[in-house]
């Protein structure tokens, strides 16, 4: 079922409960060009322990498509709306990509309403301004069609789509079912979002996870925020930039004992 949150703003984010409500709160946070399904092999191990919801984040799958540029304050706005409308005091938060930079915001802002912060294939700035801008250009006046090729060839390390052929169809046909403005705006929130001087506030306890195949996050940049989060531990994989459907059967167990490990 569909749940629906609105931001003050007036957009609409989706979001979609899994698990037990009587169990602590894990909120999923997607990448770009995704959508709350990339989550299915983690949500199907930890739904007997967790309160799963799992976002549309704003301009991708169910939830409302601005129109123009995003900033990260609109996404991380956007978790705080989800968690006040599922009535979760505190949770446990978990994001990919641009979800992790959303991660990083919550958690430099809303410290008080997180357990712990997972941040996967992810950095503090991730791209530069040419590549987004570029990115943006082509979003908007070409579709996705002229996108998905080279992105889907950063997502997954070399064997995936022969090894789990179902997940990297599903990946690729939500890709090429984003709306164009929905990614694009969202190019523009990862142009313009910087969290290097917010980083080192951040208390919350954190799990840092890298791909050391990741093009678009390079590792070196998880190992950057694990120096500078000081409740920090780093946890490297085998994969590329959706380590979490590259290398489920690590990424699920590390990021399994860390919420146990952090949930009081």
């Amino acid at each position: 079922m569909t749940s629906f949150a609105t931001t003050s703003s007036g957009t609409r984010i989706a979001y979609f409960e899994s698990g037990r409500p009587w169990r602590p709160a894990l909120v999923l946070s997607h990448s770009l060009g995704s959508d709350h399904r990339m989550w299915a092999p983690q949500i199907e191990a930890l739904k007997s322990d967790y309160f799963i919801i799992a976002i549309d984040n704003i301009g991708h799958g169910k939830s409302s498509v601005p129109s123009g540029d995003y900033s990260v304050s609109d996404f991380a706005e956007a978790v705080i709306a989800v968690a006040d409308a599922a009535e979760l005091e505190r949770f446990h938060f978990c994001g990919l990509s641009v979800g992790g930079i959303i991660g990083l915001l919550v958690a430099a802002h809303h410290p008080d309403r997180l357990l712990s912060l997972t941040v996967c294939n992810s950095a503090a700035k991730i791209g530069s301004s040419d590549l987004w801008n570029q990115r943006i250009e082509v979003a908007r006046t070409q579709g996705m069609d002229a996108l998905v090729e080279a992105v889907i060839a950063r997502w997954f390390s070399a064997a995936f789509a022969e090894r789990e052929p179902e997940l990297f169809e599903q990946a690729r046909a939500t890709l090429l079912a984003t709306d164009p403005n929905g990614y694009a705006g969202t190019c523009a929130a990862l142009r313009d979002g910087d969290l290097s001087d917010a980083v080192a506030s951040i208390t919350t306890p954190t799990l840092v996870i890298g791909g050391v195949h990741d093009q678009a996050a390079p590792v070196e940049q998880s190992r950057w925020l694990h120096e500078h989060i000081g409740d920090s531990r780093l946890v490297e994989l085998d994969a590329a930039h959706l380590s979490n459907l590259d290398r489920a059967e690590e990424f699920t167990p590390a990021l399994s004992q860390f919420l146990a490990s952090t949930t009081p």
